[in-house]
């Protein structure tokens, strides 16, 4: 591994300091002054191509790499001045000259230079030429994307840009699946993007863009190439292949459509090698496009899932997993005015997981040992449709409805060993998780600008969600001795039924008055109201089959919780030098009401919270901001029930009904640094939660046995976490960057009776660096180490990782991956190694519409990865069996 990782090295190196002439200097205007992000670029007299491309810094200076003894045709070009052609003939030593530009206005000739850029900048806009980048072995946006620079693509298909997320993309200014980006960076064809247009600063409403503080909004529209417009376009993939046991497929058509009158976009795909287009994860965080209502309201309501804990796969690694997926979505613009869009989504998957773990009880150190093997079945549907109407610039209507529909099956077969007081025994469980859960979302914005000066904006939106989990525990020993309940059968069977529906009506309404071009006032006045029901039974099945019913009021549930926050929001945002100031104040009357048991117990009263934002816009391209928030945070319906309910088969809880709310102060300092003259993207970012009179958890153990209950607590709880990364190019075909993040917590809990502080730190270092050749071998290659220190235990995993891929031949594409993982514990006790290498070999004659490939992944055949996590009273470590090798043979076809 070392061996390979130092030829890598070595290779990186020497082509870095491979001869090149440096030709740089200053672009500035007829008064001597700087031209900052001024383009320009080297056309090759000989080969007519472009050999080097920059843009001016703050200072007005450029730095093109050029081939020594070569002819070259220098242009420069700067919007709103006339662009400039230079006859240069390079020798061997570096070659120092200044431009001045005229500024005479505008030229066709200009702007078309500008264009044909790599990368050119416009307003708030970054555009980058997506030919420019590639060097032949791209299939689908998300390889594009890893090539520009600024631009990164992490394993769940989320795109950052400049170190933040970008929230929506959209394809020809249509909306891709309502701005998702895993679907469109796995699936939309490399060979179709002409322009990748980065949106700073978005605002979805035009009406409200400046007003609000949009700094940390990014979006991204892909611009497609003339050929891909007014006409089909899209591949349709089958493959066949074989792994250790059993055969593997794959078929995966997709097919797009656009033009400027509507767009169709359909997605398949059927396969068992482990592809999951989008899984469980992505389904219950996908928003529709839906937005925090109540972002500036200074209070946090959130409803949570009931979701049983039914097992996620971890980077879509399991022991087999088959999947049905299909896709689609659609816009179209009805007339100038009124514009239709949505989607719809079905996914079918079987998974197989194989678990090992080991979890420890942090106070006693009583440990769970357990070898798990677990089925899944997860049936997924997504529909929404949504309809802008907005006949003018002073008015918008838009309204949106959301559905998700879901059917989950989950039966696992465990084997359990409990080492209890250094006594150890085992048995088999078996345990049913079923739920099938429906929710609609609906959205109504109206957006209305009176004069210049007033602009109102009114929000609504309302949810409905309808849970019914069931969770059924077989095992051998009696864990809890509930009331009611019949301790002679040969085998405990626990059984629970559960019933939640929630109603949450969220209303604003923003009026913002313009003080003068640099400022205004924004008032707000909003409710948030829910109502929410909850009822759950826990029953026993006998040995015999008959069922016992455990009608005990404390092994039952039966909760009604109203929650009504009103409120109204001051703030005032003004512009002065390079200060953006934000300071707001919000005034909320809560008043909330539980009723069970035959009573009601209820809370009222108005609290003050204070927010301020301040951006200090040191440059163009450079900015510190500052964000203060005091939030109140409130539980739902689920902490509030008194009666018990299963989280699992050693994990019995109850709620409080007298629990209050909590107040978090959140302090965040964020500082970003691009500078597009060699493409420097410095970023850090910090912030600090202080959560005071936190809802906190009284757990009480027998063993590994766990009951526990929620309590207000009079401690604080606090969390810190800092990212910062470095990242530039150079020499025009390489990138470099490092980045780390570190996430503290502290906790106050009371275990056993005694209260208890925990504290968990992990730490995350990547360094790595990479080449963008045209006719070269490419490399990518660096290192990961991942620290996890909790309460009593640190976790390391050592992950140096490369990637190799060469176009050649006009013809073939080759590409490999390899990740080496060692992961270990500090006294070694735990200390395992495991690497994956994936390969594949693609031939597509150049104009051919055929393509034909062979793909091989998990080529050393490893058989598990490894995982922790933490909790607030154990730490746990997992062994997870993944696929085997499989080999697979596939065909395209390009319409």
């Amino acid at each position: 591994m070392n061996k390979t990782l130092f030829i890598f090295a070595l290779l990186f190196t020497s082509i870095c300091f491979s001869q090149s002439v440096r030709f740089d200097g200053l672009i500035q205007d007829e008064q001597k002054n700087p031209l900052e992000m001024a383009n320009i670029m080297a056309i090759n007299n000989g080969t007519k191509a472009m050999d080097s491309y920059g843009i001016t810094n703050d200072k007005g200076k450029f730095q093109l790499t050029l081939k020594p003894n070569t002819s070259y045709t220098i242009k420069v070009s700067y919007l709103g001045m006339k662009s400039k052609d230079i006859a240069v003939a390079t020798k061997t030593e570096n070659m120092t000259q200044n431009v001045v530009l005229d500024g005479t206005g505008i030229e066709l000739e200009g702007v078309e230079i500008v264009r044909e850029m790599p990368v050119s900048i416009k307003g708030d806009t970054i555009v980058y030429n997506a030919d420019s980048f590639k060097s032949g072995t791209e299939k689908k946006l998300e390889d594009v994307l890893k090539k520009l620079p600024g631009v990164e693509v992490n394993a769940d298909g989320e795109i950052e840009v400049e170190g933040k997320k970008v929230s929506k993309l959209m394809v020809e200014g249509k909306d891709f699946f309502d701005g998702d980006t895993k679907l469109g960076v796995k699936n939309i064809p490399a060979d179709a993007i002409d322009k990748v247009q980065v949106l700073r600063n978005y605002n979805e409403v035009s009406q409200l863009k400046g007003l609000e503080n949009d700094q940390d909004n990014v979006a991204m529209n892909i611009k497609l190439k003339e050929g891909k417009k007014n006409f089909w376009f899209g591949d349709v993939t089958a493959g066949t292949g074989v792994a250790e046991l059993d055969s593997r497929y794959i078929i995966n058509p997709k097919l797009f459509y656009y033009s400027p009158k509507y767009s169709i976009n359909l997605i398949t795909n059927f396969n068992n090698i482990g592809e999951l287009p989008l899984t469980a994860q992505d389904y219950f965080k996908f928003t529709g496009g839906f937005k925090n209502l109540m972002k500036k309201g200074g209070s946090n309501f959130n409803v949570s899932s009931n979701d049983l804990g039914i097992s996620l796969l971890r980077n879509n690694r399991a022991k087999e997993i088959e999947t049905k997926f299909g896709a689609t979505n659609f816009a179209y613009s009805v007339n100038k005015a009124w514009n239709l869009s949505g989607f719809g989504i079905l996914s079918t998957s079987k998974t197989q997981l194989e678990t090992k773990s080991q979890t420890t009880i942090l106070d006693s150190g009583d440990q769970q040992k357990r070898d798990e093997n677990t089925s899944q079945k997860n049936n997924l549907g997504l529909f929404k449709l949504s309809s802008t109407y907005k006949p003018s610039d002073k008015f918008q209507f838009d309204y949106d409805i959301l559905t998700k529909l879901t059917k989950q099956e989950e039966y696992s077969d465990l084997f359990r060993e409990q080492i209890v007081q250094n006594v150890a025994t085992s048995e088999d469980i078996f345990t049913t998780k079923k739920q099938d859960p429906t929710s609609f979302n609906q959205n109504l914005n109206l957006y209305y600008t009176q004069s210049a000066k007033n602009i109102f904006a009114f929000e609504m939106q309302h949810l409905y969600q309808d849970e019914n989990p069931f969770y059924n525990a077989n095992l051998q020993t009696l864990p809890f001795a509930l009331s009611g309940y019949d301790a002679t059968q040969s085998r405990n069977d626990y059984n629970q039924n559960r019933f939640v529906k929630t109603n949450k009506l969220d209303a604003k309404l923003d009026y913002y008055y313009m003080v003068t071009p640099k400022s205004n006032l924004n008032i707000t006045v909003g409710n948030t109201y829910s109502y929410q029901n909850f009822n759950s039974h826990i029953f026993q099945m006998l040995d015999n089959g008959d069922r016992n019913d455990l009608n005990n009021s404390e092994n039952n549930n039966d909760v009604d919780y109203q929650f009504n926050d009103a409120f109204v929001g001051f703030h005032y945002k003004i512009l002065t030098g390079k200060f953006t100031l934000t300071p707001g104040v919000s005034l909320h009357t809560y008043q909330m009401t539980n009723g069970q048991e035959g009573t009601d117990y209820s809370q009222s009263f108005t609290k003050v919270l204070p927010d301020f934002f301040a951006l200090y816009q040191i440059k163009k391209s450079e900015t510190l901001t500052y964000n203060f928030s005091l939030t109140n945070d409130f539980t739902d319906i689920n902490q509030l029930a008194t009666g018990y309910v299963l989280s699992d088969y050693s994990s019995l809880f109850h709620g409080n009904r007298y629990l209050e709310n909590a107040t978090s102060q959140v302090h965040s300092l964020r500082y970003f640094k691009y500078n597009m003259f060699n493409f420097e993207n410095i970023f850090a970012n910090a912030t600090y939660t202080r959560k005071v009179d936190a809802i906190k958890t009284q757990a009480d153990f027998d063993g590994i046995n766990q009951s526990s209950v929620p309590y207000n607590s009079n401690l604080a709880d606090e969390t810190f976490s800092g990212m910062g990364a470095y990242g530039r190019s150079f020499l025009k075909n390489y990138k470099a960057s490092i980045n780390a993040s570190l996430n503290w917590s502290k906790f106050n809990n009371i275990q056993n009776e005694e209260l208890r502080t925990t504290e968990s730190f992990v730490q995350s270092y990547t360094i790595r660096a990479s080449t963008n050749y045209k006719k070269l071998p490419n490399i990518e290659f660096g290192y990961n180490l991942l620290i996890n220190k909790y309460s009593g235990s640190t976790f390391y995993t050592d992950k140096p990782f490369a990637k190799l891929d060469y176009y050649f031949l006009d013809s073939f594409s080759f590409v490999s991956e390899y990740e080496f993982y060692h992961y270990y514990n500090g006294d070694k006790s735990v200390d395992n190694e495991y690497d994956f290498l994936s390969a594949s070999l693609i031939y597509q004659k150049k104009n051919s519409k055929w393509e034909y490939k062979i793909s091989a992944t998990n080529l050393l055949n490893t058989r598990y990865l490894n995982d922790d996590n933490f909790t607030q009273f154990s730490t746990r470590v997992s062994q997870y069996t993944v696929q085997p090798r499989y080999i697979i043979f596939s065909m395209k076809y390009n319409l």
